[in-house]
């Protein structure tokens, strides 16, 4: 590990560029995320310098922003690992390191961490100080305000770093903010307001209320004026690039021995000019020329994302009652097309998954037709308000969820192997899922038409069967692809594609062995619909073929095959023996998509040599 408490300013101006030059040069590799990391390199340096890492507990919100806390904590070496399977995780990650100390990969979470990490630093009567690192995206979420709700009743000391990214906060204020801030962000500042507390308390009512009244008409023009309201003192906004200036404000912030908010104001991208700036695009890039800027072309199908979002834009342009909403992810999710095209009837809501939910509800209440666009490991955050404000009121909101299955690089916090298990319980709901392009279409028609909840989920990519001509979407209708002998593969949205390509590779295998040169009769299934369930098919086929195999992206803990299981148990079906190739009730790492597949046994030739 680095240690920097004896560098100097200029060692650490120096060190500084190092770190952004390191993690250019590997995410340039590797990809990741790249602006925001790289605009935070100065606050964590002088983070590092003014609080001990070896026992303050440093909390970095979604943490995808912590690259330069890896490189410096003792990951410089293997940081060409990063993203990689086996290798550096892109989030913080205590199994990987004593330095990081919690899990992050969601938003918003930092501050109630802090909290939590200031009370049982109290009750062991320690002298550490949990230090919150959150970015003014995050912010936007209300779970930053419960928090702080009950931080500035108990005053725990705490510091938070605002990094603000987007100049968002402080761009209205001006040069007289500017001003103050600066004043506010010495220790002279600090001092004298210390004093003038103690002197209100002894002075007359009427002098003391004339004294708080003139302190209070100076933070009203300053950003501040909500923290400090909440009881939190503030300090900024500061230069999150003057490492000199950080180290100044951090030491007062950590002298003061309450809880604090730092507000940084930091340029995105900052020592890449490409990514310098807002610019969406270089906040998480995959591997790219560093002299272009350019990323390498991706030959291969259109991805399950684009499909989604190009069937959206039409069926709006066709129906005016379709509204919609993603929460923060409307490049991500394919949204932004139709925001741009009807911004009065599809709507980013910011990080605020259980607003994004709920809000809906009215207007599937009024008459619309609204499509909740949410990545499945998102979704996670809006299971109550799915339930209680959606599910019960039996609402036709449609829940798309993008990343089902294993997202890759971005691993356990990301990976959207739950949507299934924690939506499959939930009265009125109806799940279903598509498996190639003109399958989204008709799944996307349904959900369209359908009066109540539903969620369909798509991977990240591209789908993995091929498009051909498919029948419309029946409630709880399955579709037999293929008939075949004593085999029958169950497929589930993308499962169905898997399915394929094992038949493919046990007929691959099997010529390969000189064994067989007929190909396996197998049957394959499209369930489409794994709530409710195509019962008449299942029991039908059950008379048929003995031997199931379930393909699904999803947990296997109240998954797919769960469901089929009770199916058959609930119609005493005895002689059906049932395997299903879902996720094990495990955490899933990050990698490569295939390399993390591989591991888990679900390549279609490692499912092929199983089965046969």
């Amino acid at each position: 590990m680095k240690n920097i408490k004896a560098y100097s300013i200029e060692e650490l101006n120096t060190l500084a560029t190092e770190i952004r030059e390191k993690i250019l040069d590997t995410v340039s590799k590797n990809g990741g995320h790249l602006s925001s990391t790289m605009g935070a390199t100065d606050l964590i340096v002088a983070m590092h310098k003014v609080f001990d890492v070896e026992k303050d507990p440093f909390l970095f919100d979604v943490s995808h922003q912590a690259y330069a806390h890896k490189l410096l904590t003792g990951r410089w070496d293997n940081f060409d690992s990063l993203r990689q399977f086996n290798g550096l995780c892109g989030y913080t990650k205590p199994k990987e390191s004593n330095y990081d100390y919690y899990v992050a990969g969601h938003s918003s979470t930092s501050i109630s961490l802090a909290v939590g990490a200031a009370k049982a630093i109290a009750l062991k009567g320690e002298d550490r100080v949990p230090v919150a690192f959150i970015g003014d995206g995050s912010m936007s979420a209300g779970m930053v305000y419960e928090a702080l709700n009950e931080l500035g009743d108990r005053k725990y000391p705490v510091v938070i770093i605002l990094n603000d990214n987007e100049m968002s906060i402080a761009k209205p204020i001006g040069a007289i903010s500017k001003l103050l801030s600066q004043t506010m962000a010495g220790s002279f500042y600090q001092k004298f307001k210390g004093r003038v507390e103690k002197v209100l308390e002894h002075l007359p009512d009427s002098a003391a209320y004339m004294a708080k009244r003139f302190e209070e008409s100076l933070r009203l023009i300053t950003p501040g004026i909500l923290f400090e309201e909440m009881g939190i003192e503030y300090i900024g906004p500061v230069d999150g690039h003057d490492i000199e200036a950080l180290i100044e404000t951090m030491e007062v912030a950590k002298a003061l021995g309450k809880p604090v908010i730092i507000h940084a104001q930091t340029t995105k991208g900052k020592g890449y000019e490409m990514a310098e700036g807002t610019k969406e695009h270089w906040h998480g890039v995959s591997a790219f020329d560093l002299k272009t800027g350019i990323a390498p072309k991706k030959d291969g199908a259109k991805a399950a994302t684009a499909i989604f979002s190009e069937t959206l834009v039409e069926m709006a342009t066709q129906d005016e009652k379709i509204v919609g909403v993603t929460a923060a992810m409307p490049s991500g999710t394919g949204m932004s097309a139709v925001i741009e095209k009807f911004p009065e009837r599809f709507w980013d809501v910011a990080i605020a998954e259980q607003h994004a939910v709920t809000s809906m509800g009215p207007l599937a209440k009024e008459g619309f037709k609204p499509f909740c666009t949410i990545y499945s490991t998102f979704l996670q955050r809006g299971f109550d308000q799915v339930i209680h404000d959606i599910a019960l009121m039996d609402l036709g909101v449609a829940f798309a969820l993008d990343r089902a299955g294993i997202v890759g690089e971005d691993g356990e916090t990301h990976q959207g192997a739950f949507d299934i298990s924690y939506l499959r319980g939930i009265p009125n709901m109806t799940l279903l899922a598509p498996y190639n392009e003109t399958t989204m279409k008709l799944c996307m028609a349904f959900a369209k038409e359908y009066a109540h909840p539903c969620a369909f989920r798509y991977p990240r990519g591209a789908f993995l069967a091929k498009d051909v001509e498919s029948p419309a979407y029946e409630l709880g209708k399955s579709v037999l692809l293929q008939e075949g002998e004593e085999i029958l593969f169950i497929g589930y949205g993308n499962g169905v594609g898997r399915a394929q390509q094992t038949v493919a590779a046990m007929n691959a295998l099997r010529q390969a062995q000189g064994t067989v040169t007929e190909p396996v009769e197998v049957g394959i299934l499209d369930l489409r619909f794994v709530k409710p369930l195509d019962e008449e098919m299942l029991l039908k086929l059950a008379k048929t073929y003995k031997r199931w195999y379930v393909f699904s992206d999803s947990a296997k803990r109240g998954g797919v095959g769960s469901a089929i299981l009770e199916c058959l148990s609930e119609n005493k079906i005895q002689d059906v023996r049932l395997t299903s190739f879902e996720y094990d009730d495990a955490f899933i790492t990050h990698g490569n998509t295939k390399l993390v597949e591989e591991s888990l046994g679900l390549l279609p030739e490692q499912l092929a040599k199983k089965i046969l």
